[in-house]
């Protein structure tokens, strides 16, 4: 990892301080645990000791994400799980990280606005117990994943949207935000020329990053976050903050999360089938295959990229896509990895 590089994930991983509520000294303790195992941590693993390390070092511990920017979440979640974290704190930990880079354009602050030139939010999350949260159509809110956590854990309720969202966000002390940065702007005001709407898939490498975590404890979570389709119509909502489409996690079985055309996955309520075939005794690398193929069988695909990830709770993990370009990252206490998905 280059310097540069280095430099902006260490500063990214000081805002998940707040994510664990550490004091300003855990958070120095944690940057300075990176900047001594940054390097080892983040060294690619070949293809053939690929096994070898999906299989426990220390203990059950795991954690896949979407893309490239699931390497800084991962090291973000690790680092939380150090810190005496739990599943759901890695899910977050990890969250934070992207949401809070201004150079992602799909994520949090940064990311490209609907057509009017509005910043919109989606976020989910479950935990262990099964329980869930979610936010979606959320302007303002630098961290729409810890907030759909807040939902899931303070509310009797599973989704709130627009500005009930943000309301309760104020309430529980969340300060407003700009989302919309100057690149994004920019990019915003070129589009307006000729208004043009094309989803482009693989965008960046850098879409959609969706969560999932096992702690030593056996237990397991999820999240997703995202900005949404660029340029998408004012008030779409995808599949990120919908739990069973880009998002399930069954305690007994493991978890699933989707990226890609939220419509699709929608349609085929992706990520609760991908756990439902695991249930069935199909590996996750299989339900993975099967989701992907249900999509491909009903609706055409020449321009349609959706991917999907999962994790057993025997920390056993899948990954398959409809197009070439779909990664994710894959951390445990051996490394981590960043690995090419299957597809078609």
């Amino acid at each position: 990892m280059g310097n540069s590089n280095r430099r902006s994930f260490l500063r990214n991983l000081a805002a998940t301080g707040a994510a664990m509520g550490l004091a300003p000294w855990s958070v120095r303790n944690m940057v300075h645990a990176a900047e001594d195992n940054l390097e080892p941590a983040c060294q690619p693993l070949s293809e053939a000791n690929h096994e070898a390390f999906i299989a426990p070092v220390k203990g059950m511990a795991t954690m896949v994400s979407t893309w490239n920017h699931g390497i800084e979440a991962n090291a973000a979640g690790f680092l939380a799980l150090t810190q005496g974290g739990t599943a759901m704190d890695m899910i977050e930990a990890g969250a934070r990280v992207v949401e809070a880079d201004a150079t992602g354009l799909s994520v949090g602050i940064g990311g490209l606005p609907d057509r009017d030139g509005h910043v919109t939010l989606d976020a989910c999350c479950m935990d262990h117990t099964g329980n869930a949260g979610a936010v979606c159509f959320v302007q303002g809110v630098l961290h729409p994943l810890s907030l759909a956590r807040k939902v899931m854990e303070d509310t009797p309720h599973v989704m709130l949207a627009g500005a009930g969202a943000e309301q309760f966000a104020r309430e529980i002390g969340v300060d407003r935000i700009e989302l919309l940065t100057d690149v994004s702007r920019r990019a915003w005001e070129t589009w307006r020329q000729t208004s043009n709407y094309a989803p482009v898939i693989n965008i960046e490498n850098h879409d959609t990053i969706g969560l999932l975590a096992l702690d030593d404890e056996g237990r397991i979570a999820g999240g997703c976050t995202t900005s949404g389709l660029a340029y998408k119509m004012h008030g779409r909502v995808g599949d990120s903050p919908i739990i069973g489409a880009g998002l399930f996690v069954d305690p007994d079985i493991g978890g699933a999360t989707a990226t890609g055309l939220g419509e699709a996955v929608m349609k085929t309520v992706g990520s609760f089938l991908v756990v439902e075939l695991m249930r069935q005794g199909q590996s996750p690398q299989q339900a993975c295959e099967e989701a992907v193929h249900r999509i491909m069988c009903r609706m055409p695909t020449q321009d349609l990229q959706v991917g999907y990830l999962a994790l057993s709770t025997s920390a056993e993990t899948g990954g398959h896509a409809i197009h070439e370009g779909f990664n994710y990252a894959l951390t445990n206490h051996a490394g981590a990895s960043l690995i090419d998905a299957t597809f078609g």
